[in-house]
């Protein structure tokens, strides 16, 4: 199987980003370094993509700027406090994980199968990615984490999987929807095969929030 330059530089990028993500689980430095980073970059992506969409319209720009840079300061400030606990941390870093591989099951079975369209807001979306965003995940589960410390039993850890991996594609689709109407193809060129940060993280930084809010739910 002949993979394409576009395909190469997007597994080494994912591979060079699962190891950043490690090393931020095992040194809080690291950790805290790359989510100023992180966070700084999308915000700056988000500025420039709500500039180009309503670029005579600078109220709604600046409305939009603030809601989107509060929710990254508050999403930042939660991420934070959670990993000062062992425990929350590796449920934090586990709903970040399964965000991640729901985005990697898409672009997989998307590329693999085709199939029809998810929707016209996105047209790379297909139906069969939307599956693989959920196959894979479950994948992740069965071989790591199955009846372990995220929860006592299987049909919570089978919820949350839905749950984060079906907001962290309504968070792509979102974006994609965004990028769309600004005519822009990434957010940025900052990662190679992947585009900006804000391309990497559209889904995932509303997906850590539906997990977590998920998992206070449940434990009432």
């Amino acid at each position: 199987m002949k993979f394409s330059l576009e395909f190469k530089k997007r597994a080494f990028t994912s591979i060079f980003l699962l190891l950043l993500l490690f090393l931020a689980y095992q040194f809080n430095f690291i950790l805290i370094f790359l989510l100023i980073i992180t966070l700084n970059y999308a915000i700056i992506e988000f500025t420039l993509l709500i500039k180009k969409i309503f670029f005579y319209r600078k109220i709604i720009q600046f409305f939009l700027n603030i809601i989107f840079t509060v929710y990254i300061f508050v999403l930042g400030t939660l991420f934070v406090i959670l990993t000062t606990n062992i425990f929350s941390k590796l449920v934090l870093f586990y709903i970040i994980l399964i965000s991640i591989f729901s985005d990697i099951g898409g672009y997989i079975f998307g590329k693999l199968f085709k199939g029809p369209k998810l929707t016209k807001i996105s047209p790379n979306k297909t139906i069969f990615g939307s599956l693989g965003s959920f196959i894979l995940p479950l994948l992740l589960f069965y071989l790591f984490v199955k009846d372990s410390f995220i929860f006592n039993d299987t049909l919570n850890n089978l919820m949350i999987i839905f749950i984060v991996s079906f907001v962290t594609q309504i968070g792509d689709i979102f974006f994609s929807y965004l990028k769309r109407k600004s005519k822009t193809k990434d957010t940025g060129k900052i990662l190679p095969g992947h585009g900006g940060i804000l391309d990497r993280i559209d889904g995932i930084i509303l997906g850590i929030p539906s997990g977590i809010i998920f998992i206070i739910i449940i434990s009432q």
